[in-house]
């Protein structure tokens, strides 16, 4: 997954029936151990977030979200 700040990244819910969590890519902090996201989620918290492999996807900013 490449993304950039501005990018919007969307996160599937691990239970069934609970909405996907959304929010806004505000850095991206690469190291050795992988690459990982600091993001506003709509909901107005700030988190890093570290993706697994099919456990997010982003929208480049300004572009249309998947259906």
């Amino acid at each position: 997954m490449t993304a950039k700040p501005g990018d919007r990244i969307i996160v599937e819910s691990e239970r069934v029936g609970k909405a996907p969590r959304e929010g806004e890519i505000l850095e991206v902090i690469a190291s050795a151990a992988g690459t990982r996201y600091r993001v506003r989620w709509d909901d107005g918290h700030e988190t890093t977030f570290w993706p697994h492999a099919g456990s997010a996807t982003t929208v480049p900013a300004g572009a249309r979200r998947p259906a």
